[in-house]
Order: C-alpha cells, then sequence, then structure tokens
C-alpha cells in the first residue's frame, strides 16, 4: 500500500558508540542524505504551473511578514515590530488570535502618509524607545512590510544609526528581518526571521563542544503540539536540544502566572547564541534549508535536512538519525509506537483507497500529508499551494499548480475530501466536497494547534482523523442519497393495531445500553 515498513525495522537498530572526536569541521558532499542538501534535493530546473488568472480571486496566500511573526512568537521575551501601517500589524495580529486563542504580542511602527513620503527613521526610534521602556524584551525584531520594502528605506542604516545614539537600547538585541509582502508566503517569512535571527546572534567563533547536544530549526508546519512530541523524541534518546523557534511552551495553550507584555516563553537569545556547541542540526522542511545552511557556514555545526516527519518512513529515518546521534538504540516505548503506527496503516487502507482527495496549504505542509496519503491508496486529484515549490515536483498528484482557493474548489469537484484551512470552506461547500480543517489559519476548531502530525504517534493520529473524515463523508453520502428516494415501505395507518408480540414468562427480558 506504499507505507509498508521497511524490511529491516528501526527498533532492532543498535548504532555503533559515537566517537569523541567532534565531525563538525567536515563538511558533507553535496546532494549526499546527511548534508545540506540530503534528502531529494530541489530541481532548480523545474517550476509549478500556475493559475491562468490575471488576478487571486479567493487567497490562498498568506503574507511574509505573518510567517516571521507567527516564527518570533516561539523566541522567549521578544516583543516583534512591523514596520508599516497600523493595518499591516491588525491583519497579523488578528489571524494569530483566532488561530491560537491566546494573547499575542505584536506592535507597529504606524506608518502615516508623511512619514511614508518622507521616510520612516522617527517612527522607528519612537517604536523602539516606548517598547523598550514599556515592556523591557530582550530581543525586538523589525520586520519590514510592503509599504517599507517598495519605498526602499535604508533600514540597516536607520538601526545603526538609532542604535549609536540611543544607549537605552545596549541591553537589547535588535534584528532587522526583511519580510515584504510581495514575496513569498508565511513559509518564507517564517525561514527568513530564523535566518535572520542566526545572523545577527550567532558569533563565528565556535564555543566549546557538546556531544549530547543538537539543534533543530523547526519549520512552520510544524505546530506547539509537534514541537513538544519532537523535543520529547530527541529526549527519549538522553539528547539535549535547542529548538528554534520553539512555540510549545509559548503558545501551548497555558495560563500564564502573570501578565506579560512580551512572548511567554520559548527559545531565549543566550540559547540562540551558543547554538554553535551542537554536534547536530536537524533542519524540518524544505523552506529552513537556507537557515540550516547559514549556522553550518557559521559554525561548522553539520545539518540533516528532513523534508517531512509525517509518515512511517520519514519518522524511521528520524529515529536513525537520533540513534547514530546518541549512542544509543532505540527505546523499547518509541518501537512499541511504531508497531502501533504500522498496524494502524494496515487498518486504515481500507478506508482510503480509491479516494479522491483535494489538498491545499503552504508547500511544506503538503509535502507533509500529500506522501501520507498516497501511500495509503488515496489520490490526489487537485493539490494547490500558494508559490512555487520545485520540491514537490515528485509529488504524485494528477493536478499541481500555484493557485488559489478557487482554483481548489474547481479541481475539487467530485472528490471524497477536501484538506485546508478554514479559509476552504467556501470552496469546499461549492463544490459539495466535505472540509478537513488542518494548515493555518484553523478558527472554527478548538485543538487545532496542538493537534499532533509527526513521529509514530503524530502519524497515527493523523491517519484515524483523516481516515474517520473520509467514513464520515462516505456516510453522509449515502444518507443524502437514501433521503432523495421515494420512501417504498408507507407506515401503518392509524387504525391498524400492531401485532404484540408476547415474551415468554420463562425468558428474561435483554438489558439494554
Amino acid at each position: 500500500m506504499g507505507a509498508s515498513p521497511p524490511a529491516r525495522a528501526v527498533g532492532n537498530h543498535r548504532a555503533a558508540p559515537r566517537s569523541r572526536c567532534r565531525p563538525r569541521r567536515r563538511r558533507n558532499r553535496p546532494g549526499h542524505p546527511g548534508g545540506p542538501a540530503g534528502g531529494r534535493g530541489m530541481s532548480k530546473a523545474f517550476t509549478l504551473p500556475r493559475s491562468g488568472k490575471a488576478l487571486s480571486v479567493s487567497p490562498l496566500k498568506l503574507s511574509a511578514p505573518l510567517g516571521a511573526a507567527l516564527a518570533l512568537m516561539g523566541i522567549d521575551r521578544c516583543l516583534p515590530c512591523l514596520h508599516g501601517t497600523q493595518g499591516c500589524t491588525a491583519f497579523a495580529l488578528v489571524m494569530l488570535v483566532r488561530h491560537f486563542r491566546e494573547a499575542i504580542p505584536l506592535q507597529t511602527t504606524a506608518m502615516s502618509e508623511i512619514s511614508t513620503i518622507l521616510g520612516g527613521r522617527d517612527n522607528i526610534e519612537q517604536a523602539l524607545l516606548n517598547i523598550q521602556k514599556r515592556a523591557k524584551p530582550r530581543l525586538i525584531p523589525i520586520l519590514t512590510t510592503a509599504l517599507t520594502e517598495t519605498r526602499g528605506e535604508d533600514m540597516t542604516g536607520d538601526l545603526a544609526a538609532i542604535r549609536t545614539q540611543r544607549r537605552e537600547l545596549d541591553d537589547t538585541e535588535v534584528v532587522l528581518v526583511h519580510t515584504p509582502d510581495f514575496s513569498g508566503s508565511l513559509e518564507l517569512g517564517w525561514s527568513r526571521a530564523v535566518t535572520a535571527l542566526i545572523d545577527a546572534l550567532v558569533p563565528e567563533d565556535v564555543p566549546e563542544s557538546d556531544p549530547g547536544h543538537i539543534n533543530v530549526l523547526a519549520g512552520a508546519h510544524l505546530g506547539p503540539g509537534d514541537v513538544e512530541e519532537l523535543k520529547s523524541l530527541i529526549e527519549a534518546f538522553g539528547l539535549t536540544v535547542t529548538m528554534l523557534p520553539d512555540l510549545s511552551v509559548s503558545l501551548d495553550g497555558h495560563v500564564p502566572d502573570a501578565w506579560s507584555l512580551t512572548t511567554l516563553g520559548g527559545t531565549t537569545v543566550e540559547e540562540i547564541k551558543v547554538l554553535g556547541r551542537a554536534s547536530a542540526t536537524l533542519v524540518i522542511g524544505e523552506h529552513m534549508r537556507t537557515a540550516g545552511d547559514l549556522l553550518e557556514a557559521r559554525t561548522g555545526v553539520p545539518s540533516l535536512l528532513f523534508e517531512s516527519l509525517t509518515g512511517l518512513a520519514p519518522t524511521d529515518r528520524l529515529m536513525s538519525t537520533l540513534a547514530e546521534l546518541s549512542g544509543r538504540p532505540v527505546p523499547a516505548a518509541l518501537r512499541r509506537q511504531r508497531s502501533r503506527l504500522v498496524d494502524a496503516l494496515m487498518d486504515a487502507h481500507f478506508s482510503f483507497g480509491g479516494t479522491r482527495v483535494a489538498l491545499a496549504g503552504e508547500p511544506d505542509f503538503v509535502m507533509s500529508l500529500g506522501p501520507l496519503l498516497t501511500g495509503l491508496g488515496a489520490r490526489l486529484q487537485c493539490v494547490v499551494v500558494p508559490v512555487d515549490a520545485p520540491h514537490l515536483a515528485g509529488l504524485e498528484a494528477h493536478s499541481l499548480l500555484v493557485g488559489d482557493l478557487e482554483d481548489l474548489g474547481q479541481g475539487a469537484v467530485g472528490c471524497d475530501l477536501m484538506i485546508a484551512s478554514t479559509n476552504g470552506q467556501l470552496p469546499a461547500r461549492r463544490a459539495q466536497v466535505p472540509l478537513f480543517r488542518a494548515g493555518f489559519p484553523v478558527i472554527d476548531r478548538l485543538g487545532v494547534p496542538q493537534r499532533l502530525s509527526i513521529g509514530y504517534r503524530g502519524t497515527r493520529d493523523m491517519v484515524y482523523a483523516l481516515g474517520n473524515a473520509l467514513i464520515d463523508a462516505a456516510e453522509a453520502h449515502h444518507a443524502a442519497h437514501d433521503a432523495a428516494q421515494p420512501d417504498l415501505f408507507s407506515p401503518l395507518s392509524p387504525t391498524t393495531e400492531s401485532p404484540v408480540h408476547e415474551r415468554p414468562a420463562d425468558r428474561p427480558q435483554a438489558a439494554l445500553g
């Protein structure tokens, strides 16, 4: 069925003891499975076909500043500031609040018509001073928008001049992130935020090595629940981990002990500065490749790219990698989880086989769910992504294009299920296809940020959730068909008495419930 276990189970894998010599200065060959271009490597010549429309009717694309702001929610004591109009910040703020149902710290430089013409340096300076005075954050990222990028402001020079003149900002890290709305989508903004943090905060001098410590550059498609699960998997091998960014302690849905104007947890600035002490960096998602390459070039820590952590084979590779890095065998509890997943895949393929699915979202979100669905026997009839993604060239899909939600609705006609965010409601309704809500944003369902989708346990949960959605869709279809048919059995006449069937006295009444 495409998702069968490999010939050698990971549970039986026992890695050789790891050498104490640090191989961090030896760079992997390009294209090697363990190198930064490992896995299926991105084909530079391939581009996805685009919708032929002159405009986007129902946008699927989310802005890069929104993705950068989301990534920065995983940094401790951070207060991002969008350099643009108030509307730019309001859009991102509302979207994040409705998805996570949490307070989101986000500020703006509130550019006006005059400052747009004359320049926004004064707005930046005033915003930095106000934020530092009121919130006292450890990190203030400045995110550009289409307005300031189009105007061509010298943001780097302005920030350097402000830092020189305003010594009260000396104890606060200020990081510039270029995220124009017209370039890329949510994943690119997330990647640029992480890359900017590494470029600004990670020094070139390498600290003392810790063979039992690794870094993880988490992608935008991993929610707080996924990040927490990934940390648990790594710690099960006796390794310590620095997750960048870490949404599992900032947007995990907890009640804080005290009110804070900054983020409520995440990776600290001090932890970012010592990323170079790790023995390896796990890069999750193709859009994080640039950040992984920069960290490897800066510190010499080898980066290992994982296009996905959803599914049997990707999780097997993760387990083998962690076993090799730690010098320990795969724990018995994880081998048990693998066995449960194999059983779930065998049970579920009867519900998936032959079904047609429409899928839309960010490229690496699609790359996580797409192979899982096709491996279970489903057919990807229509896949729509907001930006070009050459690494999706190998995805088995009948139709794959860069488009919008209108394209998704047109391609989903006749499908058994549509997988998209809450914004997919209208095209799903028009195509008369049930919608399984996933991705970002999901504002009309509870607990989606805490949903698991990675590892053995998360893959099993996702298989069950999607399988049950297909079963519910089939039952609803049959119920609608039956309701449209004429009633062949008329009810008994009110004057006709139903025959009474007496129960023999010696037969006990059956228990109910």
